[in-house]
C-alpha cells in the first residue's frame, strides 16, 4: 500500500460514479478486499458508463472494447461489508482507444482508497481488429474528460 500521506484523489476530479457493494467473497485470508477485485470494480464501472451513457449494446454491437492495459495503486484497505463508490474520468481519448482513470471511495468519504487506470481498444466484434470509436460512445467519453 502507498504511504497514507501520498496525495489521494478526491471525488470532484471525476465525472461518473457507480455504487459498488463489497461481497463476502471479495475478502481474502487477510480480511480485506483482495487486490484483483479492484480490477473487476474498474471493469464494471467503465462498462456501465459505456452502456448507460454511450448506448453500448454489449450483446449485439458491431464494435466492442478490449482491455489492453491496467494498473492500480492502493492507499487504504476496505473489507466486506463496506459500501463503495467507483469513480471514472477519461484521461486520454484516441481514435480507437480510451484511457480511463478510476478511483475507489468508501461511500461518503472524499479520499480515494485506491486509484487506477485502464485502456480500452475498440475492435470490430467479428474481425477483432481495431476500429474507430462509435460516435455515440465517443460523445459520452468526451463528456467524461475532466480537467486535472
Amino acid at each position: 500500500m502507498k504511504d497514507s500521506t501520498s496525495k489521494r484523489t478526491s471525488r470532484d476530479a471525476y465525472a461518473y460514479f457507480v455504487s459498488m457493494p463489497t461481497r463476502w467473497m471479495d475478502n481474502d485470508i487477510y480480511g480485506h478486499v483482495n487486490n484483483v477485485v479492484y480490477y473487476s470494480y474498474f471493469d464494471t464501472t467503465a462498462n456501465r458508463y459505456l452502456i448507460d451513457e454511450g448506448g453500448l449494446d454489449i450483446h449485439a454491437a458491431d464494435t466492442i472494447a478490449f482491455v489492453v492495459s491496467s494498473s492500480c495503486e492502493y492507499y487504504a484497505p476496505v473489507a466486506y461489508p463496506d459500501e463503495l463508490e467507483v469513480a471514472l474520468r477519461v484521461a486520454k481519448l484516441g481514435s480507437s482507444s480510451v484511457t480511463y482513470e478510476l478511483a475507489v471511495f468508501r461511500r461518503g468519504d472524499d479520499s480515494a482508497v485506491a486509484t487506477g487506470s485502464f485502456t480500452h481498444v475498440f475492435v470490430g466484434r467479428s474481425s477483432g481488429k481495431s476500429t474507430p470509436i462509435p460516435e455515440a460512445i465517443r460523445a459520452a467519453l468526451q463528456r467524461a474528460i475532466m480537467p486535472v
